[in-house]
């Protein structure tokens, strides 16, 4: 009888544990398919970025009466043929939004423009919409590092090589952050 309860005892003990490491293991899978959603409305939104500012060079060039030859936004250019990640492209676009609107400073004719003023309602009403999907993106990132480092979430972290995330907050992302985790 003595050993019954003994294997019962240690059934139900790992039993147990088999549990929280299923409850724990779900909290993971639930937080990457967050953050596979989370980056696909990023992507979402820099494309449509991408594209508007695609569309602006030859409105600029036509209306600025520019020379064909002459370089208008040359880095969104460059992006046509790039693989670059979402961070690195939300910068990227950003410096092409920053060289948008110094030519509306720059030509006059283009503040008269409407296919310009579109693309450059257009544009703001984009950075709403980064804005809220970085938000969003952050707050599933602060949950899973919260699971990442925190006991006894962090054992599992350690066996499946789950490494923190870098938040999505336009600041250089080869700024890693340390990784203090150890068991």
């Amino acid at each position: 009888m003595n050993v019954f309860m003994f294997f019962l005892v240690i059934c139900i003990i790992v039993c147990g544990i088999l549990i929280i490491c299923i409850n724990y293991y779900n909290k993971f899978q639930n937080c990457f398919i967050r953050l596979n959603e989370a980056e696909a409305s990023i992507d979402s939104v820099l494309r449509k970025r991408f594209d508007l500012l695609n569309k602006s060079i030859h409105i600029i060039k036509t209306n600025a009466k520019l020379d064909e030859k002459e370089e208008v936004l040359d880095e969104i250019v460059k992006l046509r043929s790039r693989k670059l990640s979402n961070f690195d492209l939300d910068r990227k676009l950003y410096d092409g939004i920053n060289e948008f609107h110094q030519y509306k400073e720059k030509y006059d004719v283009l503040k008269t423009c409407e296919s310009y003023l579109k693309i450059e309602i257009s544009l703001n009403e984009s950075e709403a919409e980064i804005y809220a999907c970085r938000e969003y993106y952050n707050s599933i990132v602060t949950t899973y590092n919260k699971l990442v480092r925190s006991f006894p979430s962090n054992i599992l972290a350690f066996l499946f090589h789950y490494k923190v995330k870098n938040y999505f907050d336009g600041k250089d992302m080869n700024d890693d952050i340390t990784n203090d985790f150890k068991l």
